[in-house]
């Protein structure tokens, strides 16, 4: 085999494993629910950007359209200057309710929110809070949750 036969047959299994770890998917159990779930997942938005927000609502909306809304667990965890977008009078803050409201759970670190001086009379009332983001997405991927950052 000459090397250049090698590299592609190397790149060409690397491709399909990295394919095939994409097609996995994490069981856990989807908080607030009580009932053991399919597939789960959690986002991680640390970014102050709608932008950013819209993606990563739009990608919670299309893995429960995939899976059905009751059959997957959705978590959005947002840490540093993305919680600027779960303040109450946020520009996606009618997105964020939405989305609560669909069955995404939407959490805010309350370590960001110290170092920012928040309280949650800033934040929008359909959110949840963690502790610490970071330690929530390392948690959700223990338990087996894919991690997506868009």
């Amino acid at each position: 085999m000459t090397r250049t036969h090698f590299l592609r047959a190397g790149l060409l299994a690397l491709g399909v494993t990295l394919f095939s770890g994409c097609a996995m998917h994490g069981k856990g159990e989807h908080h607030g629910k009580g009932h053991q779930m399919g597939p789960s997942v959690v986002f991680q938005v640390s970014d102050n950007d709608p932008a950013k927000w819209n993606l990563a609502l739009n990608n919670a909306k299309n893995v429960q359209n995939s899976f059905g809304a009751d059959k997957v667990a959705v978590e959005i965890v947002a840490y540093g200057p993305g919680i600027g977008m779960l303040k109450a009078d946020s520009p996606t803050a009618a997105r964020v309710t939405e989305a609560t409201q669909a069955g995404v759970k939407v959490v805010a670190c309350q370590n960001t929110m110290r170092a920012q001086k928040l309280t949650e009379a800033d934040m929008n009332t359909s959110v949840g809070y963690v502790p610490s983001g970071v330690v929530e997405l390392m948690t959700q991927q223990k338990q087996g949750a894919s991690y997506i950052r868009p």
